[in-house]
């Protein structure tokens, strides 16, 4: 078998979005199926891999992110890195699509009916956004009449935003009126954490 420590780290350079251990040794096992890989195996290659990229000649580094692990940029580089991000994509989140996300994220796992009785207007627009940037994702169905489909919030999203679980999400009572921008243009992550590269 090849090294154990060059397959982990392919696996988190190609996937776009956090890799989970669970995934890593299964896709191990199912390739090398006469090799013996315990998770145990995988979880100390990772900790080499996060002492590797951690030094000063390495402008990325591998850190977890929800389940998961990725590569990202270092905070030193994240000035660089955003202002190359910004002026690269002007796909920023609508207002209107942050209002949802934000609803979503605070009460999921929640219909779309629900959502939009919060937000007292129709969010298949802002949806079908979300859904697209990967944002959000179907987490099942409700119990509820009609069996409608339940929307929570992914490891994306906790990249998006730079935070590593919803946990770390500020109460909504810090939130002020000049957090929410004001238009549809104006809302970007912004935070000190490392940005994807």
């Amino acid at each position: 078998m090849e090294r154990i420590d060059i397959a982990i780290e392919s696996l988190i350079f190609v996937s776009n979005e956090p890799v989970s251990v669970d995934e890593i040794l299964n896709t191990l096992q199912e390739t090398f199926e006469e090799e013996e890989i315990t998770k145990e195996m995988i979880l100390e290659n990772i900790e080499k891999l996060i002492k590797k990229y951690k030094r000063k000649d390495y402008s990325f580094e591998v850190i977890k992110s929800g389940e998961g692990y990725s590569f990202l940029t270092k905070k030193e580089t994240s000035n660089v890195v955003n202002t190359f991000l910004k002026n690269r994509s002007k796909k920023r989140l609508s207002r209107s699509a942050l209002e949802t996300l934000s609803i979503i994220a605070y009460k999921q796992p929640i219909t779309k009916g629900e959502i939009e009785k919060i937000r007292g207007v129709g969010s298949d627009y802002a949806m079908k956004k979300l859904l697209n940037r990967g944002l959000v994702k179907m987490k099942g169905k409700s119990e509820a009449i009609g069996r409608p489909m339940l929307y929570g919030t992914t490891d994306q999203f906790l990249e998006y935003f730079g935070i590593t679980t919803l946990r770390d999400l500020p109460s909504p009572k810090e939130f002020s009126e000049e957090d929410l921008g004001d238009g549809p243009d104006d809302v970007q992550p912004t935070t000190e954490e490392p940005s994807n590269s």
